[in-house]
């Protein structure tokens, strides 16, 4: 999937995309920005899965993707599941990249990278969350692989790059007080914008409320803040209050 976001007038509009397999975007017509909804028909996503997602911004552009609903990676046997995310912001843009969590079956094999290239004068607010396992379903990932890789670039050179990998006994690793403290939901919130070190004691403020286990750190130009805890429900509603704290509006109504 390909979308091209620019300017018409002092409004943002997507001037080109391009879908294909059971991808689709939509762009709801009550939106108070130009907001694109991705939605897969298909329901999930299996073992030879591949998606991509190439979102384009113009300079000046402002616009916000989300997701329809949680996007589910279900059992492989063999090849892992690829998703491939690329987001090009131009100079004086603004994405708020606000996905639903991504929910991973047992054995689930996910390979994910995502790359940022943003002018320096741009802005990026994202916000990522990963399930393992339907807890309200009484189900577990105890095997399984996660391969997910971030890069961020402005101006061309790498500010932000992360690798997390879990591979064999997810619920294991995660049960480690050192790794994942026995959760089964994590969130990460990055923003980048010439101001966001200005805006940590905000956020640090409104993730004092949170149930989950969190923190916020920032530096050169980047605000990160963590979230994770046991209960993947009370960790969503932490992140919903969160991004519409700091936002100051509220989450897509698709949420």
């Amino acid at each position: 999937m390909r979308v091209a976001f620019g300017t018409a007038g002092e409004r943002t509009q997507a001037l080109t995309v391009a879908e294909s397999g059971g991808y689709r975007i939509r762009f709801p017509r009550n939106a108070d920005i130009c907001e694109g909804t991705l939605i897969n028909t298909g329901g999930g996503m299996a073992g030879g899965d591949h998606m991509r997602v190439d979102i384009a911004l113009a300079p000046g552009a402002q616009a916000l993707v989300t997701s329809q609903a949680a996007e589910k990676l279900y059992r492989a046997e063999d090849a892992p599941t690829r998703i491939d995310i690329a987001l090009r912001l131009g100079a004086g843009s603004h994405l708020a990249w606000l996905p639903q969590e991504m929910i991973l079956f047992d054995r689930a094999r996910l390979v994910r990278r995502l790359d940022v290239e943003m002018a320096p004068d741009a802005s990026l607010t994202l916000a990522e969350s990963l399930v393992f396992g339907r807890t309200a379903m009484g189900e577990a990932v105890t095997e399984g692989r996660l391969d997910d890789r971030w890069s961020i670039r402005r101006d061309g050179r790498l500010i932000f790059a992360e690798a997390v990998r879990l591979d064999g006994g997810i619920a294991a690793r995660l049960a480690r007080p050192a790794i994942g403290g026995e959760a089964r939901a994590l969130a990460t919130i990055l923003h980048v914008a010439p101001d966001a070190e200005a805006q940590l004691d905000a956020m640090r403020a409104t993730l004092a409320g949170a149930t989950s286990e969190c923190a916020a750190s920032a530096w050169n130009g980047l605000l990160v803040a963590r979230l994770m805890g046991p209960d993947p429900a009370a960790l969503r509603a932490d992140l919903v209050r969160t991004i519409e704290a700091f936002r100051g509006r509220s989450v897509p109504r698709y949420w």
